[in-house]
């Protein structure tokens, strides 16, 4: 940015505490108008709340904000829309049995003697619809829940302008999308910005921020580390600001070959929670020291596919086996004890009582081990040292087993959830969505322990929707839509565009493609 640039947003001091905690430090920062300022860190580093801030959800501590040069202060996010800011969150704020037009005009209706003018409505949302391009006026009079992941983001956007708002934030925005639907959004982008909109682009994803923004700033431990173009920096430069050392992108290469089927699942039909057909699967196996992923949108069954897998739902039909033994039938307490490990996507229900401390949480799923439990009665002690042993080799900050799980960040959360699975020494272990929302200093500690397991002879099934993930570790991937394995296909020969494809439930010929069955 040059001093004569044009700003639509200025931050200058912005100090945000809770009790002890100072989530944002003295930090600054400028978006010029009309055009894309990602705003990269790791968890905890204050991203999401310097924007709580820009939304009026927090009131700052000191530190003030310009809006098109003019100081603001924001009591609530209808101050902030009603200074042109808006603010798409990661997880959607639409009331999925409304319809589209209902959630966009919700709170913001316009009247007509008394009654809500549902005509000019329509007008307006037609209106901002046809100047940017969107499709969402051909839905309006849809449920929003049924509408895929892809539509419901660009109505979020549409309610936005509908309000009013020349400058977007947008929280993690390609979380749930597929490769096609990234590429619509960055066209979505750069469409508001040369109509002159402001986007500021919140994410983990450091190769997105290059291709989409103009300028990225970086947060590390509330502080403002640095503001750098995107065309004059790399995707290492961006890791070390992030967390203060070089970061390792590459997968490190195989040292062994996979062995014997350590999973194998045939036929298997499973429902979900409403009693509906979620799972189709004719043939899955894993071998040991194996990678096998799993990638999809969320939604199309992985989660049913997982839990039947480790013994946390019953399958309608089909048959499990664990080193040729048929577990279908097996409960999970067995199935751990028979070495089958489980990572779960949600580690704040499913993986952690949020309550306890890590101690009481490392005696989760050793319930049973001799180890810690003597003669019915909990070995504590021995508990206590287990639990050391996590903190310590899994790096799990702060280093305090005494700590209240909920007090951890996710990353941290998640690397205690990710130790103690690994550590009950399985020949299997189930990861599912296992780096969701953990920065980038976490997800190469996690990459780096899934790949020793491989090495060292274990069989791993990976579930991720994050497609470079599952590429990067996966030997073979086995593409997921509505409950069926579209293709198997060799991560290393596959590209982006034919995975996004299979992942939107459209087949490839074999000949498009290096096929491994």
């Amino acid at each position: 940015m040059t001093e004569s640039a044009d700003y639509a947003v200025e931050l200058d001091g912005i100090t945000k505490r809770f009790g002890d905690v100072v989530a944002n430090d003295d930090v600054d920062l400028s978006v010029e108008s009309g055009t894309v300022h990602a705003l990269v860190g790791e968890n905890g580093a204050g991203k999401t709340t310097l924007m709580s801030v820009l939304y009026g959800l927090y009131k700052p501590d000191s530190g003030t904000i310009q809006v098109d040069g003019v100081e603001r202060t924001f009591a609530s996010p209808r101050d902030a829309n009603n200074a042109g800011i808006g603010m798409i969150h990661q997880h959607f704020q639409l009331v999925g049995p409304m319809t589209v037009t209902q959630n966009i005009i919700l709170g913001h209706e316009p009247t007509a003697s008394g009654l809500v003018d549902r005509k000019h409505a329509r007008e307006r949302i037609e209106e901002v619809c046809s100047q940017y391009g969107f499709d969402v006026d051909e839905h309006l009079d849809t449920r929003v829940e049924d509408l895929g992941v892809g539509i419901q983001q660009r109505v979020e956007i549409v309610k936005s302008l509908y309000r009013g708002a020349d400058t977007l934030i947008l929280d993690e925005p390609t979380a749930v999308l597929t490769p096609q639907e990234i590429d619509e959004l960055a066209e979505v982008m750069k469409t508001l910005t040369d109509d002159g909109r402001s986007l500021i682009f919140i994410t983990h994803k450091l190769e997105e921020a290059m291709a989409i923004a103009d300028e990225i700033t970086v947060l590390r431990d509330g502080h403002s580390i640095g503001t750098v173009d995107s065309d004059e920096t790399s995707e290492q430069e961006l890791a070390r600001m992030m967390v203060g050392r070089d970061v390792l992108f590459e997968t490190p290469e195989r040292t062994t070959e996979p062995g014997a089927v350590t999973l194998d699942v045939e036929q298997l039909r499973v429902r979900d929670d409403r009693g509906l057909g979620q799972v189709n699967v004719d043939e899955l196996t894993v071998r040991s020291g194996e990678v096998v992923g799993i990638a999809g949108v969320d939604g199309n069954g992985q989660r049913e596919l997982v839990e039947a897998i480790a013994g946390l739902r019953a399958p309608e039909s089909g048959t499990v086996e664990f080193d040729g033994t048929d577990i279908t039938d097996m409960g999970r307490r067995r199935r751990i004890e028979s070495g089958i490990a489980y990572i779960p996507e949600d580690r704040q229900q499913e993986g952690l009582v949020q309550d306890y401390d890590l101690v009481r949480n490392a005696l989760l799923g050793n319930q049973t081990i001799s180890r810690f439990v003597d003669g019915g009665f909990v070995d504590w002690d021995a508990v206590r040292a287990h639990a050391d042993e996590l903190v310590d080799e899994y790096d799990v900050q702060p280093s305090n087993p005494d700590a209240i799980a909920s007090s951890l960040s996710g990353g941290n959360q998640q690397k205690f959830v990710v130790g103690r699975e690994i550590e009950h020494d399985p020949e299997l272990i189930i990861a599912s969505h296992p780096t969701r929302g953990v920065d980038i200093g976490s997800i190469e500690f996690i990459h780096d322990r899934l790949m020793e397991m491989r090495d060292n002879g274990i069989a791993v099934l990976l579930v991720s929707s994050k497609l470079d993930e599952v590429k990067q570790l996966s030997d073979r991937l086995a593409v997921m839509y509505e409950g069926e394995f579209i293709d198997v296909v060799d991560p290393a020969s596959v590209t982006d565009e034919e995975v996004g494809l299979l992942m939107a439930g459209q087949s490839l010929a074999d000949d498009d493609m290096e096929v491994t069955q």
